[in-house]
C-alpha cells in the first residue's frame, strides 16, 4: 500500500520526527520486512498476534470480531445448504420440465450477477423501502441484523451447489443400486431420499463446506455493504491503514479454520456415502 501507515495516523497534523521513529521501531516498521514477519511468528509461540495502532492486542479484536462473522456464515451456508439441496432435488427429478427450466435459469442469473449488486438490490428494497430488515448492523450485531445480509450471502451462493445436487442426483438416478431398489419393491418415498439423496449429497456438501470456509475468512464485500463489524470488514479497514500485525494474524488464523472445516468435511464423506471407507 502506498503512503506511510505511521504518518497516516496523524491526519492532517504534522508529527514529531522523534515520535514518528519511536512509533516505527514500537511496531517494528524500521525493520526489513523479512525480521517483521519472523519477529511475528516468534510471538505467535507465545501467544503475542501483536498490537493494532489502536492500541488493542490483535487477539482481543479476533475474539471481538469472529463470532459475528461465524455466526454469519452459519446462517448464510444454512439458507445456501437447504436452498440448494431441496430445490435442486426436486429439479433432478423432473429433468427437462417447466420447474427444472425455470430454475436452471435463475442460477444463471444469480451465478451472473455480482454479490455487490444483489446486496445494494435487497438493502434498498427490503429494508429501506419495506422495512422489512435493517439496512445495516447495529452494535454488537444481533441475529436479527444479520438475516439480510445472510439472505444476501445464502442466495448469491445457492445457484452453484443447486446446480451440482441437480446433476448428481440426475447421475445418480441411473444408477444400479437405485434400479435394485425399485425392483425390490421401494417406495419412491423411501428410494429418494435414502438411496439417491443421500448419495448426491458429496459434492453439495464439498461446495458448501468450500464457501463455509470462505466466509469465515470473511465476507469482506457484504460485510462492508451491510456495516458488519466481523472479520472481513476489520481485515478491510486494516489493510487500509496499514497494520501488519492484524493483517498477518487475521490471514493465518482464518488460514487453519479454512483447513480444519474442510478437513472435518472430508472425514464426513464415510458417513454420507457407505462406499467410502477410510483406514
Amino acid at each position: 500500500m502506498p503512503g506511510d501507515p505511521i504518518i497516516a495516523m496523524f491526519g492532517d497534523k504534522t508529527p514529531n520526527p522523534i515520535v514518528l521513529e519511536k512509533l516505527r521501531a514500537q511496531y517494528n516498521l524500521d525493520k526489513p520486512f523479512i525480521v517483521q514477519y519472523l519477529l511475528y511468528l516468534k510471538g505467535i509461540f507465545v501467544g503475542d498476534f501483536g498490537v493494532s495502532f489502536s492500541g488493542q492486542p490483535v487477539s482481543t479484536i479476533l475474539a471481538r470480531t469472529f463470532p459475528v462473522t461465524a455466526t454469519l456464515a452459519v446462517m448464510a451456508i444454512a439458507i445456501e445448504f437447504v436452498l440448494a439441496v431441496v430445490i435442486g432435488l426436486f429439479s433432478g427429478l423432473r429433468k427437462g420440465k417447466l420447474f427444472d427450466n425455470v430454475n436452471l435459469l435463475i442460477g444463471l442469473l444469480l451465478m451472473s450477477v455480482p454479490i455487490f449488486v444483489i446486496a445494494f438490490i435487497a438493502q434498498y428494497f427490503f429494508a429501506i423501502e419495506l422495512g422489512w430488515f435493517r439496512a445495516t448492523a447495529g452494535p454488537g450485531a444481533p441475529i436479527k441484523d444479520l438475516l439480510l445480509p445472510a439472505i444476501v450471502l445464502g442466495v448469491s451462493l445457492y445457484a452453484t451447489s443447486m446446480r451440482l445436487t441437480r446433476s448428481s442426483v440426475i447421475d445418480t438416478l441411473n444408477q444400479d443400486f437405485v434400479r435394485t431398489a425399485y425392483s425390490k419393491g421401494l417406495s419412491r418415498n423411501r428410494v429418494v431420499p435414502v438411496h439417491v439423496l443421500r448419495n448426491s449429497l458429496i459434492p453439495t456438501v464439498t461446495n458448501s463446506a468450500a464457501n463455509f470456509g470462505v466466509l469465515l475468512v470473511g465476507a469482506t464485500v457484504t460485510e462492508g455493504i451491510f456495516n458488519v463489524p466481523g472479520v472481513g470488514n476489520t481485515l478491510y479497514q486494516a489493510i487500509l491503514r496499514g497494520e501488519n500485525a492484524t493483517v498477518v494474524s487475521f490471514v493465518t488464523i482464518m488460514v487453519l479454520f479454512y483447513l480444519t472445516v474442510n478437513l472435518i468435511v472430508d472425514l464426513l464423506y464415510a458417513a454420507l456415502d457407505p462406499r467410502i471407507r477410510y483406514a
